[in-house]
């Protein structure tokens, strides 16, 4: 009895289903961070392709630094293997939201001067009649 193939993608149903452009597909081939089997010209997405792009573009939407995204998603497959990569993303995690917080801060602090300014501005034409 044989086993059923696992699933593959097109380069066309990968970026249709994940959003992005064959453009950003290949970019991310091209630094290594997916490695798709080749067929002649055609490129064939693996499982394992499709969960290293998503984790790929959620590290993107979170602000990481494609360095960094590497880092994390390559530390799957090494010693101390997912344990190792857990716990480092744990880290990244804890220094993203603190940067994140810092810059929500210095939005409230901004919006709260430029309140501040605009009440001034009234007031001044408010008293120019």
């Amino acid at each position: 009895m044989t086993r059923p193939a696992s699933p593959t993608w097109s380069i066309a149903q990968i970026a249709e289903e994940f959003g992005v452009t064959h453009r950003a597909v290949r970019h991310y081939e091209e630094l290594g961070l997916i490695s798709p089997e080749r067929r002649g010209t055609a490129r064939v997405y693996h499982r394992r392709d499709r969960t290293r792009l998503n984790l790929i573009l959620r590290g993107k939407r979170l602000g990481f630094p494609l360095e960094e995204i590497r880092k994390i998603v390559d530390m799957y497959d090494e010693q101390p293997g997912e344990a190792g990569q857990l716990t480092y993303l744990l880290d990244q995690i804890d220094d993203r939201r603190l940067e994140l917080e810092r810059r929500r801060k210095d939005i409230e602090d901004s919006l709260t001067e430029l309140d501040d300014l605009e009440r001034r501005c009234r007031e001044d034409l408010r008293r120019l009649g």
